[in-house]
């Protein structure tokens, strides 16, 4: 495979959704495997949805990830600039060209009569197209004027590199603007030249532009560039798989993930198996060519596995070092050599890393006592409060003869304690994990007895007995 040149291009406009990190993910995969080079460029022309800090926020995001790019802000790079509103020279010098050579004009004409001209197709039933409309002896160009591409219409075909053998007629082409009155290009302009002068050979992205492409090939041809392998991503799906993906179908930004505590590895390995025949290795050729369906639950089941093959394969102290935002605040007061353990007994409950707050809160404050949870807990409304004041007395008995408080000595005291009462496991081990927890669930019990300690299991056990 050569090597190929691929870039990000994404635009400053807010948070980065999850499409936006996939379009990352692939051009990044391609670069990377061919020994190439990826180039991330900020497409920031639109000025009206300019959003301050997002540019930060794009860059954050793929250092985050893990998407290193090698050419482009922060780390600069040979084609310097790569802020599309710092290459406004660059994109009117091509405009000119284009002028000069008779494939463009200046275009005095208002919106109102644009808007007329589109009414009065409308009202005829027939396409608007511009280039039915051109102004007949256009001005020279002047700041403040848009400039548009005077098209040839005619048949276009191109190969898609996942959509396969494509075909159009002269039908979808028409004069694009090139230049607008701000003097800021438009996408459609920009990205071209920016393509062209940063040596990118694969062009990537969404498949809504694919009916755009036409026009695009229309511009390759008048500036007399080389045409990049063109490869249409497609669509993320929303659960219903009936549309694209969309915040209100619940999708998070990539930050808004990071925050509840998804790592990295599980967004990279899930999304580039979205929209991807999973294979040996990536490779373009095994992007399928329709949609895939959104689906949080099978990212954070996936999350969970990465837990535990961190913890599994790096060790204990690997996981800690991610977690540090993600405890409860009271975990603060304790050594960090206790939260280490406490995570080492929890982890493989964990679907994201924010659920330590929750999962953990009873190692680090005393639960508040609330009685109705155990006589109420299925496995124990069938006994009275005399009998479960008397079977919590009896394990309070057992447990304080243990010498050495360990999850060996722990496990043997719980045995023996099944066989001198008759009870099942699930109502034992319900009834001491409730009084030292309060939780929904916890760990194995002698693991949990074990971390909280002698002191404080005995003394929450007692409290509880005292409450019945």
């Amino acid at each position: 495979m050569e090597k190929a040149i691929t870039r990000f291009a994404p635009s400053p406009t807010g948070y980065i959704h999850i499409g936006n990190v996939r379009s990352a993910i692939y051009p990044y995969l391609v670069a990377r495997q061919s020994g190439g080079k990826m180039i991330l460029r900020i497409e920031d022309t639109d000025r009206e949805r300019y959003v301050e800090g997002a540019t930060e926020l794009i860059e954050d995001t793929l250092k985050w990830l893990g998407l290193d790019w090698d050419e482009g802000p922060l780390v600069g790079g040979p084609h310097e600039p790569y802020f599309q509103s710092e290459r406004k020279d660059i994109y009117l010098k091509w405009a000119q060209k284009l002028i000069e050579d008779g494939r463009a004009y200046t275009d005095p004409t208002p919106a109102e009569k644009i808007d007329e001209y589109r009414r009065e197709c409308n009202e005829k039933k027939v396409p608007f197209l511009y280039r039915n409309f051109r102004p007949e002896n256009p001005p020279k160009w002047e700041p403040g004027m848009p400039i548009r591409f005077k098209t040839i219409p005619k048949e276009y075909s191109w190969h898609d590199e996942v959509m396969g053998d494509m075909h159009t007629g002269p039908e979808v082409l028409d004069d694009i603007i090139l230049i607008k009155k701000d003097g800021y290009p438009t996408y459609n302009f920009a990205h071209i030249i920016d393509d062209a002068e940063m040596n990118v050979t694969h062009v990537m992205r969404g498949v809504e532009y694919l009916s755009s492409t036409p026009n695009y090939l229309a511009l390759y041809e008048a500036l007399g560039i080389k045409r990049p392998y063109l490869v249409s991503l497609p669509h993320i799906l929303a659960p219903t798989g009936n549309k694209k993906l969309g915040k209100r179908d619940g999708a998070k930004s990539a930050t808004e993930y990071r925050d509840d505590g998804v790592l990295p590895e599980a967004m990279l390995n899930y999304l580039a198996c979205l929209g991807w025949n999973d294979g040996t290795e990536f490779s373009i050729d095994r992007i399928q060519n329709s949609g895939a369906r959104y689906d949080e639950t099978k990212l954070l089941w996936m999350n969970g596995q990465w837990i535990r093959k961190i913890f599994t394969e790096q060790g204990a102290r690997a996981l800690y070092d991610r977690t540090v935002n993600f405890w409860p605040e009271e975990a603060a007061n304790y050594p960090e050599e206790y939260r280490v353990k406490v995570l080492s007994i929890i982890y493989d409950r964990l679907k994201t890393l924010s659920d330590l707050k929750t999962m953990t809160n009873y190692f680090f404050v005393n639960p508040q006592i609330d009685v109705r949870v155990i006589v109420e807990n299925k496995f124990l409304k069938k006994m009275s409060e005399a009998e479960i004041e008397a079977l919590l007395k009896r394990s309070i008995q057992v447990l304080s003869n243990i010498k050495e408080w360990n999850e060996s000595n722990l496990q043997d005291a719980l045995n023996n304690l099944l066989s001198e009462t008759g009870k099942k496991p699930a109502e034992l081990f319900s009834l001491i994990r409730i009084a030292v927890s309060f939780a929904p669930f916890s760990p194995a019990l002698n693991l949990t007895l074990e971390t909280l300690g002698r002191e404080v299991s005995l003394a929450r056990l007692n409290a509880v007995a005292r409450s019945i």
